[in-house]
């Protein structure tokens, strides 16, 4: 009984979800909806003591991460950078290779740290011209972008500022540059297996005489003078360059704690800075990386700065309160008896921890179709097993970093997941029409995760 109470409340989680209720509301519900079915009096405590606790617990070290990426999306969108970014990779890659124009731009904007949100919107009115260009249906549009910002770039590639490479940081002491090989290996294979069906899916579109509608185009946009692409590209090379530099000096200046009473300010407890260095480093660049901006392009934003920071805070407190809203109701999950039970015995039947972290991480990430908030979920309930379990193993944390992270960007984009959802209303699409291109993005992700597993046991390099 405690197990299937359990699993109704994973199911009906995942139901309002995908029917397109708020999470931020129905988190609890379902969470406590458990704690009833277990013994009604634990309700209150549980809340108070559990979920809330979770929840202000999530928030108080990632927000800044989510409202800082998103005023610099949407400072990179206003400036015309994106516009500019986009037209010199087309300008080098071709028109003929649209699709690998629209990835590599999908790449280097959420690389640089612009929100897979953001990116959709600043990318698609690009895309659909060069579909429009290259005779490519218009249905190949998502795919295409959820290639480019969804996968290899959001929680593979090494130093990646988005917050699904950002959380195992805080359970497993380590930073964003964790097992960077192993990132290397896996966001390879993902590009070439990605690059190698859209390839596929526009050789049948071909075959059957399919190609751009023209009722698909857009309506001509005002010919602005672009920004200069250098300068474009600046920000998001200071967030890379500036978030490495940060990742290997603060630790050197701050060391493993921080004690307040050394600098004079009392009744503070110290801090584990070892669990914070990746987020220090990770502000510290978008800070970089916002003033960038501000300084380059300062004419072009100083007009829609203000309504565009107040999109851009709004989006950051809803991303963040969905996922932290999930990191709670997956505190109270965990505390109950059924919970407990599942992952004992998936412990037992799966004894490696790489392999369990992988599939309870991109389970719990489908269910909730949210890679940050299934993995928060997972991490809450058994990051620390793993990490003892890995360590008994002679298993490096950095590599159960880059292993959880990745798994968490697997079967996270089921339909249900707000991603998905955004990208097909930002194209116009259906899930009919676009959402089986996105779903084989997610096989080949997901894959990967094990893949990474078994180059990391075949090589031993991380």
């Amino acid at each position: 009984m405690d197990i299937l109470t359990t699993l109704l409340a994973l199911c009906f989680l995942m139901f309002v979800a995908y029917r397109g209720f708020s999470v931020i509301l129905f988190a609890p519900v379902a969470a406590l909806f458990a704690v009833v079915c277990v013994n009604p009096a634990l309700v209150p405590p549980f809340f108070s003591g559990i979920y809330m606790e979770k929840l202000a617990g999530f928030l108080k070290p990632y927000f800044p991460v989510f409202l800082l990426g998103a005023i610099f999306g949407k400072l990179i969108e206003i400036s015309g950078f994106a516009r500019a970014i986009t037209e010199r990779v087309t300008g080098v890659i071709g028109n003929k290779n649209a699709m690998l124009a629209v990835v590599v731009v999908c790449a280097l904007l959420t690389y640089g740290g612009v929100s897979l949100f953001v990116a959709a919107f600043a990318v698609y009115p690009f895309a659909l011209e060069l579909f429009k260009a290259a005779n490519i249906p218009k249905r190949l549009i998502p795919g295409t972008i959820a290639l480019g910002s969804f996968t290899f770039t959001m929680d593979a590639l090494p130093g990646s500022p988005q917050i699904q490479n950002i959380i195992p940081t805080g359970f497993f002491k380590t930073n964003t540059w964790a097992a960077p090989w192993l990132g290397l290996i896996g966001a390879l294979f993902v590009f070439a297996c990605g690059m190698s069906y859209l390839g596929y899916r526009r050789r049948q579109a071909q075959a059957r005489g399919e190609g751009f509608n023209p009722e698909d185009a857009a309506p001509a946009a005002a010919d602005d003078k672009p920004a200069h692409p250098l300068v474009a590209f600046l920000p998001l090379v200071l967030v890379g360059v500036v978030n490495l530099v940060f990742t290997r000096l603060l630790p050197k200046a701050y060391g493993p704690t921080f004690d307040f009473a050394a600098a004079g300010v009392k009744d503070v407890a110290a801090i584990d800075t070892s669990k914070v260095f990746a987020i220090w480093a990770v502000e510290g660049a978008l800070l970089v990386g916002i003033g960038a901006i501000l300084v380059t392009a300062f004419a072009r934003v100083r007009g829609p700065f203000s309504k565009a920071a107040s999109i851009a805070v709004a989006g950051a407190l809803l991303a963040a309160f969905n996922t932290a809203s999930e990191y709670g109701f997956g505190g109270v999950i965990a505390a109950l008896p059924g919970f407990r039970a599942i992952s004992g015995a998936m412990t037992q039947a799966i004894g490696n921890p790489l392999l369990n972290a992988a599939i309870s991480t991109t389970t719990l990430a489908g269910i909730t179709g949210s890679a940050s908030g299934g993995m928060s979920i997972a991490l809450a309930a058994m990051g620390q097993r793993y990490l003892e379990q890995a360590a008994q193993m002679g298993i490096p944390a950095e590599v159960l970093h880059r292993v959880t992270a990745m798994a968490s960007g697997g079967m996270d984009t089921l339909p249900h997941n707000g991603a998905v959802i955004t990208l097909l209303a930002v194209t116009g699409l259906t899930h009919r029409q676009s959402y089986g291109d996105i779903f084989a993005m997610t096989l080949i992700k997901t894959a990967a995760v094990f893949v990474v597993i078994a180059f990391y046991y075949t090589f031993r390099i991380y």
